[in-house]
């Protein structure tokens, strides 16, 4: 089981003298039949704010032998986003929800005290030999929230707000940042932003956001006299003034929030402050006591 603290400094190299706390290239895992990239958690950073995980999946070709097939599955203490950069995933819960989302729409899934669901391609109305580009990252919901009411709620990509400057543009997905608010209602305080550098564009990360990550789509940053290459995330040190640049044209995620509010433990899907609580859900998912998707008759099963 893998403990995510508060004691963040402890978990990652230290980059002394400069404003990058850590820089990490991604694991690959896979998920649904598919490569993803896997920047959180890692050996060097568990957490960034409330983010607990941070999966880019693609980009990839969809085709008639190549789709992804998320069965159900469960998740409590936690908050799931989905974003797409391309392609389209039909989602469906076990609160009846049934909700295709597209690229730059917001799928906020808050799991609570336990919800299942799946996530799929091949009934999502995609094209043949469409792509599928996008972004999965989990928030550890606040202690006093870990057992709150499953929930669902979906938000159009008119719905969020789009900030355009000299050679930078940003779409607010979570949070508020640069004058402008997301309408998606959080918890935890994350900060999520979906930004594009034109060459020799630069963006400051706002100071006021005490846990900040970047990560590279693509493209190449520069950022206190190193270069970010395209897949991978840094982490910066708190109250430190940050500007990146951008060395070619840049596709970046940037994101974090508030420290979390204590320890956290994660293993598989389920994330809980407690160990105890984790071990309920093990036996729960295993013994079929959680809810169920409907419309849907396979399950993934406990891993061994």
């Amino acid at each position: 089981m893998n403990p995510i603290g508060t004691k963040n400094t402890e978990r990652r190299a230290n980059h002394a003298g400069g404003v990058i706390e850590s820089v990490m290239v991604p694991n690959r895992r896979d998920v649904g039949g598919f490569d993803v990239q896997r920047a959180l958690p890692s050996a060097e950073c568990k957490a960034v704010g409330p983010f607990v995980f941070f999966d880019q999946f693609g980009p990839l070709k969809l085709t008639q032998r190549r789709s992804l097939e998320v069965r159900p599955h469960p998740h409590i203490g936690l908050a799931t986003i989905t974003y797409l950069f391309a392609g389209t995933i039909m989602h469906r819960d076990s609160l009846g929800s049934v909700q295709p989302i597209h690229p730059g729409e917001v799928n906020w899934m808050t799991a609570g005290r336990g919800i299942v669901h799946s996530e799929r391609t091949s009934d999502a109305g995609n094209a043949p030999e469409a792509e599928l580009f996008g972004i999965q990252t989990w928030v550890a919901l606040p202690k006093a929230k870990e057992e709150m009411e499953p929930a669902f709620a979906y938000h159009g990509r008119d719905e969020l707000p789009e900030i355009e400057g000299e050679e930078v543009w940003s779409r607010v997905i979570l949070g508020a940042v640069f004058n402008r608010r997301s309408p998606v209602v959080t918890l935890g305080d994350p900060l999520y932003v979906d930004c594009r550098l034109e060459l020799g564009g630069r963006v400051a990360l706002p100071v006021s956001i005490e846990e900040r990550g970047l990560f590279v789509v693509s493209g190449r940053l520069a950022v206190d006299g190193r270069c970010l290459d395209s897949g991978t995330l840094a982490v910066f040190k708190p109250g430190k003034e940050v500007v990146v640049t951008a060395d070619e044209p840049a596709h970046l995620i940037l994101f974090g929030g508030p420290r979390l509010d204590g320890l956290r433990h994660v293993w598989w899907n389920f994330v809980s402050s407690s160990k105890e609580r984790i071990e309920v859900a093990k036996r729960d998912w295993r013994e079929g006591r959680f809810p169920t998707v409907p419309g849907e008759y396979e399950f993934t099963p406990l891993p061994e």
